[in-house]
């Protein structure tokens, strides 16, 4: 189930991404525009432009969320891969993403002020020092 609904999401924000997609979109609200005055602006006439952008929109944002979520995972694999393939990077902020907003607040203001320090020669605090300041 999870690898089909990823196939049909992924394909339909492929689509909703095209240029093409978005001249449809064009082109169908001149069409609506233009068969106003055809039918005297009814309320069916309403209705149709009003339910058709609606279940678009709510739908695109479910596809929205899943492949930014896909995406941000993606990346989040491939960072802690970096930081666990370079010799120098600190392993203990594989992840961090894990964290609460406020905890990953504390840690960057945290890491600023280390960059500050090494700038005035202050030494280097271990992630140890500045994940304990939570």
């Amino acid at each position: 189930m999870n690898r089909i609904f990823t196939r049909i999401a992924s394909r339909c924000a492929r689509l909703m991404g095209e240029p093409a997609t978005f001249i449809v979109a064009v082109a169908f609200i001149i069409v609506w525009a233009a068969s106003g005055p055809i039918l005297q602006f009814s309320d069916t006439w309403q209705l149709i432009v009003n339910t058709a952008t609606t279940v678009l929109t709510f739908l695109a944002v479910f596809l929205i969320q899943n492949s930014q979520n896909r995406d941000g995972a993606a990346m989040q694999a491939k960072l802690d891969e970096i930081l666990r393939a370079l010799d120098t990077a600190r392993v203990e902020f594989v992840g961090i993403e894990h964290l609460t907003d406020v905890e990953i607040e504390k840690i960057r203001d945290a890491l600023e002020a280390d960059i500050a320090g090494k700038e005035r020669g202050d030494g280097h605090r271990s992630v140890e020092r500045l994940l304990k300041r939570l």
